[in-house]
């Protein structure tokens, strides 16, 4: 590989452009480097830079020389402060290392010069690198010329978010990280500290645009910025001063890459990607970077495959911390949304907001901490925050686990079997709090499949009743609820596994819509419901919902999600109506609402409801998270004792931005907003998240699927595996035997138990 990459320019001289030199040069002495850096040797931006003890491991492997003048340097330390309307709550056991950002660039500096890298300050790189040299690295950052110069091969995506934030610097080192909140007159602001050397600390102020707008801060020079911010979080700072390098307000911008390489060229550190400062990191990201590219050069037969392989490598690790990072910034952006949660919870929250520390994390880091916070939550001494209790109405779940609806495509004519009972019987054995069936349908046009379940018999209703007898019977700490819905255009269609959303062959039906828009160019175009066939439709939800009643459900839940008929009618890319049942939010309310307002005037009193809703389509012009919100609010002035926050599925063409519990933001906004219990589901995969995210405040409780397929007893083995045995969770009787969760193994060989000297 090193004979097709003699000559390498890298363009950018910060912490990865030069690492990459020195480690280029390394490994091949013969190639000949150079770096292009516009600035002088001495002219850096901000302050402190932290590194992970992973990434320093991956230095230390790679060039020790580095690493040990790092070690050198560093300051350590454990806590985290959050400071927050006069308290101060402090979580340890995290384990941070920084140091100067100046500092790291004169190792580096002194690195590459001793290894014969050309380092040219004060000059811009010419513009024909890449036929000059064998390979281009253009770690040349977020304002990267290169990738704006091949922009068409890069494909970039530069999203500007809605804060507004300076880098600054103190004079005496802060003795933990620390986040303090500053409620002022103008709006919330934050505070971002950390040390970075004996008498040095890294300060960052951050506050929402508007609030930025309303300080004055927009007519203000950098030393009066610096001043009011000094003055603002005068107690954080001792009433010391600030001081600035060349810092301005900027706002972040999160830039994504489709590709990392054009032909020789490839992108490096910010150039190719950024992750928000909250996070910390930037520095990370770039080291690691070289660290894979160079790698990949010296495994890889060409330079073609090498860059290739580095992508590949490197692409999946940087999106699940641009996901990490993003949670974050948006948590900051919407920091006043949390600021009148009872203070540990408010702590536990924004230490828990990246959803890469979790419960049972913190609870190893500082297990005081953590039981603080779930003594002031209200948790039993050992009991996890998922086995508390939850009331809905007149129902009390024993704990906060739901199974979440999920179609089984598995019934003939409507009507469930033996299947269904065995399905939902071994779940509710499995100990969660709510057992949900699938989306039982209100008629038999209404069916997504021939497989589809329903409740528009009696025969049926006979047919579920004999389901919720079992599981009142056999695990009678579980509910049992029912979701009715409608499939409306997307309706007809064939059993999952045949061909999911392809129409039937033959012995298709009439499918109806809100508007006549097919869900895709092969389905049916929907026949649009007249006034006469919504009253139908109407009676057919409230019909569904009393025989519900008799067949012995404990909650109900109308099915206004995924696109299905009532969904439909929420979304403005699928009701394009011109009655009073279309146009605005009011009128495309106004079915759904109708729908809710007749099944609750038959629904038991005592019994609660909830409402699932696609809190965005994922497509443009589509239902947006704060139309979500203003759904949910009408739905609870109706009455709604919960909505479950799903997201999509309402459009073909959308794109789903997934990720690990990638649909609770949109449920805790709700939460917040509204008042109103969620019900967060999608991605939620372990117990700790469930933990994470019903201690932290974004829901009340958390629906799993796909956990429950591959473990009808999800519930009863995460008590087991944190030795939880409460009144939470119980373990039916003929099952007892197995609660204790089984030794994974042994070994006969001796324990050391003595040292002995030479």
């Amino acid at each position: 590989m090193t004979s097709l990459s003699l000559r390498v320019a890298i363009i950018g001289g910060g912490p990865g452009g030069l690492y990459a030199a020195a480690l280029l040069k390394r490994l091949d002495p013969a190639r000949e480097i150079t770096v292009w850096e516009r600035n002088a040797p001495d002219d850096t931006f901000g302050f402190g830079v932290v590194l992970s003890d992973e990434t320093l491991g991956g230095i230390e492997h790679a060039d020790p020389v580095v690493y040990e003048a790092l070690q050198q340097d560093f300051t350590r330390w454990d806590d985290i402060d959050i400071v927050h309307r006069g308290t101060r709550h402090t979580s340890g056991g995290h384990g941070f290392a920084a140091l100067g950002r100046k500092r790291l660039l004169e190792i580096l500096h002194t690195r590459c010069h001793d290894l014969g890298v050309d380092l040219r300050f004060r000059t811009e790189a010419p513009p024909d690198l890449a036929t000059t040299h064998d390979l281009v690295i253009a770690a040349d950052g977020v304002n990267s010329t290169t990738r704006e110069t091949h922009a068409q091969a890069f494909r970039p995506q530069v999203t500007t978010h809605h804060c507004r934030y300076i880098w600054l610097a103190a004079d005496f080192a802060f003795d933990a990280f620390r986040f303090e909140i500053a409620e002022t007159e103008h709006g919330v602001m934050q505070l971002h500290g950390y040390p970075y050397a004996a008498d040095a600390s890294t300060v960052i102020v951050e506050m929402r645009e508007e609030v930025w707008q309303a300080a004055g801060f927009a007519d203000l020079g950098e030393q009066e910025s610096v001043e009011r911010c000094a003055k603002i979080f005068a107690d954080a700072l001792g009433g010391r001063a600030l001081r600035s390098n060349k810092s301005a307000w900027t706002s972040f911008r999160t830039v994504v890459n489709e590709h990392w390489s054009h032909g020789n060229t490839v992108l490096l550190g910010d150039a190719a990607h950024t992750a928000h400062f909250s996070i910390g990191s930037g520095t990370k990201l770039a080291v690691e970077d070289a660290l894979a590219l160079a790698a990949c050069l010296e495994e890889q037969p060409s330079l073609e495959q090498a860059l290739a392989a580095y992508e590949t490598e490197r692409k999946p690790v940087v999106a699940s911390t641009q996901r990490a990072a993003r949670a974050s910034l948006e948590w900051f952006e919407n920091l006043g949304r949390y600021l009148d949660q009872p203070p540990r919870q408010f702590a536990f929250n924004l230490l828990t907001r990246s959803r890469r520390v979790t419960h049972d994390n913190l609870r190893l880091r500082d297990a005081r901490f953590t039981g603080a916070v779930e003594r002031e939550f209200g948790c039993p001494p050992g009991t996890p925050p998922m086995f508390t209790p939850f009331r809905l109405r007149g129902l009390t779940l024993r704990n906060r686990v739901v199974v979440s609806p999920m179609d089984m495509y598995s019934a003939t004519d409507g009507l469930p079997g033996d299947f269904h009972l065995v399905h939902l019987g071994a779940r509710a054995l499995g100990g969660a709090g709510l057992v949900m069936t699938e989306m039982v349908c209100v008629s038999a046009e209404g069916r997504i499949t021939p497989g589809c379940t329903g409740l528009y018999t009696g025969k049926q209703a006979e047919a579920w009743k004999r389901i919720t007898d079992f599981v009142h019977a056999r695990a009678p700490g579980t509910a049992i609820g029912v979701q009715l819905g409608h499939s409306g255009r997307k309706g007809s269609t064939k059993l999952m596994w045949e061909g999911i959303d392809e129409p039937l062959p033959d012995g298709n039906w009439r499918v109806v819509a809100a508007s006549p828009i097919p869900y895709g160019p092969g389905n049916q175009t929907p026949h649009e419901l007249t006034r006469a066939q919504l009253t139908d439709l109407r009676e057919q939800f409230t019909a569904a919902a009393w025989r519900a009643s008799r067949a012995g459900f404990d909650l109900l839940e109308l099915h206004c999600a995924h696109g299905y008929l009532l969904s439909g009618f929420l979304s403005p890319l699928t009701n394009r109506r011109t009655d009073a049942y279309g146009g605005t939010l009011a009128k495309r309310l106004r079915f759904p609402l109708e729908v809710f307002d007749a099944i609750r005037g038959v629904w038991p009193e005592e019994r609660p409801m909830t409402v699932r809703i696609s809190a965005t389509d994922w497509a443009p012009g589509g239902t947006s998270a704060e139309v979500a919100v203003e759904i949910a609010r009408a739905f609870a002035a109706h009455g709604v004792d919960a909505i479950d926050v799903s997201t999509g599925q309402v459009v073909a063409d959308e794109r789903p931005a997934y990720g690990r519990s990638y649909q609770t933001p949109f449920a805790d906004r709700i939460r917040h907003e509204t008042g109103v219990p969620v019900i967060a589901v999608g991605a939620i995969s372990s117990w700790d998240d469930v933990n994470s995210l019903i201690l932290a405040g974004r829901t009340d409780l958390c629906a799993l699927a796909r956990p429950h397929l591959y473990d009808p007893h999800w519930t009863l083995h995460a008590a087991a595996e944190q030795g939880y045995e409460g009144p939470g969770v119980g373990w039916p009787d003929p099952y007892r035997a197995g609660s204790r969760r089984p030794q994974t193994g042994r070994t006969d060989a001796p324990k050391p138990r003595l040292t002995l000297g030479t």
